[in-house]
């Protein structure tokens, strides 16, 4: 037992302080894979390595990836962007403090195309942040409210995230899917409402600007509805369709593609140039993950033959605490190593490793992953080292690294609220996938 688990702690260190260097993920997988089987297993494990890749990489449910990374990829360099952003602007025409609310909405809305916190925190750092602080918003809760916003994510569907996580615990990529919808919009409520109140104790957070203006029209409704009517109708297939059991992950992501390729010709933006950059891009994102995903495999592969797996089920059985307080001890290591390392490569370190604790534990495999979900989020945008919080600053030149890191804090209490409430009521998350 002893000695599984050292060599599951070597692996990890290891790891660790190579991505610590700068070096690629899949790159520090290969290096730590490669010297353990020669020193494990011998010259006869190459022949494991060889067909762990192959089998890792042709697996048919990671076909969903690139999918939704395409998907994506089109919406975002068609004039998707502005005009949702448009429209939701102006359906929230007379609420006081409406580009908080917009910031809170485009982010989540945004996360939903690209699946990653960082790009959408990067995008809306450089384009809606510096144009609310001209118009007298506060820096710091404009810049909360996006960080809060991007690191939905993961979350709210489709999520390349998700699809990893499923893929790599084995649990429904469907249900974990659509586990994400509830916890998502909920959070997005309390961000909000939470906001309002700030601006309630508070008024001068909210500039005259921003108060009431002339009374929404039907036509500024059409208009935006109309506008909205594209992305949404996305949205609703893709989701739709596995909710409604019609069809799989794969399946909808190809649906979405599809829907994503007519909403670029709609705003008269698709061009064999646009589709020739989407394609080379998702080729490009989605190469590396599949890299990283196939040397990941022989990685967990390796902890069970080591007997590193299994030592770390027997240490946490011999501890004999209650699921509770286990609860809390799975979900503190992932958060605090989210603020050094990439959200893909902790989970592709720890899920093998928690495997097994999980199911001993009796855990809703949908619940705690969902759960584990929002926790490497919350990593993300936490000081001193959040990745999110450095893209968010990178892209917004006049703000201040300390501005960043206040203005995250609050936001970090609300993810953790919001944790509480689903570890309460797990139905909030399995309630759902329950319907599929």
């Amino acid at each position: 037992m002893t000695s599984g688990i050292a060599a599951t702690a070597i692996g990890m260190g290891a790891l660790l302080l190579l991505m610590a260097t700068g070096m690629p993920v899949f790159v520090a997988f290969m290096i730590v894979n490669l010297v353990a089987v020669g020193l494990i297993i011998g010259e006869a494990g190459f022949g494991m390595f060889v067909n762990s890749l192959f089998e890792t990489t042709t697996t048919l449910s990671l076909v969903t990836v690139p999918l939704f990374i395409l998907m994506g990829e089109i919406l975002f360099r068609s004039s998707a962007v502005d005009v949702v952003l448009g429209a939701v602007d102006r359906l929230l025409g007379k609420v006081r403090g409406r580009q908080y609310i917009l910031s809170i909405l485009l982010s989540a809305i945004f996360a939903t195309l690209s699946g990653a916190a960082m790009g959408v925190a990067a995008m809306l750092g450089r384009s809606l942040l510096p144009s609310m602080i001209q118009r007298g918003y506060d820096p710091s809760l404009a810049a909360g409210n996006i960080l809060a916003g991007a690191s939905l994510a993961p979350l709210i569907p489709p999520s390349v995230l998700t699809i990893i996580i499923g893929t790599l615990a084995g649990v429904s990529i469907s249900g974990l899917l659509v586990a994400g919808i509830v916890p998502g919009l909920m959070l997005a409520v309390i961000f909000i409402l939470y906001t309002m109140l700030r601006i309630m104790r508070n008024p001068s957070l909210a500039p005259i600007d921003s108060g009431p203006r002339r009374k929404l029209s039907f036509g500024d409704v059409a208009r935006s509805v109309v506008d909205l009517l594209p992305f949404t109708a996305i949205i609703l297939m893709v989701m739709g369709l596995i909710l409604a059991g019609v069809a799989t992950p794969t399946e909808a992501g190809a649906m979405g593609v599809l829907g994503a390729i007519f909403a670029a010709a709609v705003n008269r933006r698709l061009t064999l140039g646009l589709l020739w950059e989407s394609l080379t891009s998702t080729a490009l994102v989605s190469g590396m993950i599949l890299m990283i995903m196939a040397s990941s495999k022989l990685f967990s592969q390796l902890l069970a033959f080591s007997g590193g797996a299994t030592a770390v089920t027997n240490l946490v059985v011999g501890l004999d605490l209650p699921p509770l307080v286990m609860l809390v001890i799975l979900l503190a290591l992932p958060f605090v190593l989210c603020m050094f390392v990439d959200q893909i490569a902790i989970m592709l370190i720890v899920i093998p490793i928690y495997l097994p604790v999980v199911q001993h534990l009796g855990f809703d495999p949908i619940w705690f992953w969902c759960l584990f979900l929002v926790d490497i989020t919350i990593g993300g945008i936490t000081p001193p080292f959040g990745y999110t919080l450095f893209a968010l600053k990178g892209a917004w030149a006049e703000g201040s690294l300390a501005l960043v890191f206040s203005a995250a804090w609050p936001f970090v209490f609300l993810f953790v609220l919001g944790m509480a409430i689903m570890i309460a009521f797990p139905s909030i998350v399995t309630f759902l996938p329950s319907l599929i």
